[in-house]
């Protein structure tokens, strides 16, 4: 079979209250519509196609994913005259899956139940049973239990109102039927658009039998029509993620406090703290413990390490058995090497530090390589930017700087040098060599601070 896709993504979304198309705001670090899309792609269909409107172009520029189609639904006229606007784009598939870009958390496991189901079928369909079914089309069966068609809610006798399971719009199509159905909707109804729900009443009758599928959790299927909804499907999404580590033998210490954007690769006997954001790829060794109110983005930090609390760590690579934090600053660029200790209010920027190098107090490292058993002293800095350009800074093995140093790069400080507390170095510093530049030390008896007139 080949499988195409199209999701729709051309809705205003009014209630959003936003500039913002509705399928661009954010659901775990990710557009709703990327949500969509990713889940996609894991089906490898041969065509997907994104039907989009409001927001036009900035929809298109926000969205990056390869292997993509682009259909515009100037007026929106409802869903089957959304999907009809990329039928030309589908012509040489077998079956159609119809997805919603305001439908952001459908999981690729439901929709290969909805594909399998519905492999003798030439429609399928996802449904759910609600408590509180206020809002969407119901499912009308006949007596024998088949679907019979799909009434919305606006145009909803009593009897059908009264319906709990519902149709969440999520279908897997014929194409050649699903061309001849589009052709004969109509919009006469009560929104007066051209509803692809229809296509159940034209499939019944031409005796099509329709399969069904449900998935596990509803929050799958839910909608975002405003900020309320949105935050709701968020907690949700979060809910499943943190659950799902724990059980793969993660230590999370609330799970209510916790976010998970992006692709959390995390071992066994790893520690999260309260208010710990894992966001990107982020990859977690065994043992690995991340203090409270700490941002793991990009990064990759291997068994064993401690990140303590209030430390961001991006786009950086973090070896076995080190301390980071807490109050440290990891930024891209930076490797450190096994057993480095990284203390509180340091930040590192695009810096290679070997094994058992110590930067504990107060200091920025930037654009610097920095040697084995390197101590580096509080209020040290790398003085790497001219106005212009910037500059590296190499400290050689075993090399030890003293509190309060400025090193001016380009500088090399070669293995065993010494710098001694308060100097600002200039030019290279040779092997187990001390180096400082400091003004002769002189006091001044019975000095008298200044003071402010007294008229």
């Amino acid at each position: 079979m080949k499988l195409g896709v199209v999701i729709l993504a051309a809705g205003q979304g009014n209630r959003m209250k936003s500039a913002l198309p509705k399928v661009l705001h954010p659901i775990a670090g990710k557009p709703m519509l990327s949500q969509v899309i990713d889940t996609a792609h894991k089906l490898e269909p041969d065509n997907t196609t994104v039907v989009y409107g409001h927001g036009g172009e900035l929809v298109r520029e926000k969205i990056t994913s390869a292997n993509l189609e682009w259909v515009l639904q100037d007026k929106q006229l409802g869903t089957g005259h959304a999907v009809a606007q990329a039928m030309p784009h589908l012509q040489s598939v077998d079956k159609i899956l119809v997805l919603y870009g305001d439908v952001p958390l459908i999981r690729h496991e439901t929709l290969v139940r909805l594909i399998e189901s519905s492999a003798d079928s030439s429609l399928g369909m996802l449904t759910v049973e609600l408590d509180n079914p206020a809002g969407y089309g119901r499912i009308v069966r006949d007596e024998e239990g088949a679907v019979s068609h799909i009434v919305e809610q606006k145009d909803a006798s009593p009897a059908e109102l009264a319906i709990h399971e519902v149709n969440v719009g999520i279908m897997l199509i014929n194409r050649e039927r699903l061309t001849t159905w589009i052709e004969r909707l109509d919009d006469n109804n009560a929104q007066g658009e051209f509803y692809l729900t229809d296509i159940i009443g034209m499939a019944v009758k031409e005796g099509v039998v329709i399969s069904t599928a449900r998935p596990d959790d509803m929050f799958e299927v839910s909608g975002v029509n405003d900020r309320v909804q949105l935050a709701e499907l968020e907690r949700e999404l979060q809910r499943a993620r943190v659950q799902q580590l724990m059980r793969d033998g993660v230590t999370v210490i609330d799970p209510a406090r916790i976010d998970i954007r992006g692709n959390a690769n995390v071992s066994q006997d790893v520690t999260l703290d309260v208010n710990v954001i894992l966001d990107g790829d982020v990859e977690l060794g065994e043992g690995v413990r991340v203090g409270a109110n700490s941002i793991l983005r990009n990064c990759k930090i291997a068994a064993g390490t401690v990140v303590k609390e209030m430390c961001v760590i991006e786009d950086a690579i973090i070896g076995e058995s080190c301390q980071v934090g807490p109050y440290a600053r990891i930024r891209p660029g930076t490797e450190l090497a096994p057993e480095c200790h990284i203390g509180n209010f340091v930040e590192i920027k695009n810096a290679q530090v070997a094994r058992g190098s110590k930067i504990n107090h107060l200091s920025y490292v930037g654009d610097a390589t920095v040697g084995e058993a390197v101590n580096i002293g509080a209020g040290t800095i790398t003085c790497n930017y001219d106005g212009a350009y910037k500059h590296r800074t190499v400290i050689g093995d075993r090399v030890f700087v003293g509190s309060d140093t400025q090193l001016v790069a380009p500088v090399t400080v070669e293995s065993g040098a010494t710098i001694a507390a308060g100097s600002t170095i200039t030019a290279d510093v040779e092997e187990n060599a001390l180096a400082l530049s400091r003004t002769k030390q002189r006091s001044v008896m019975n000095w008298k601070r200044p003071q402010k007139d007294k008229g």
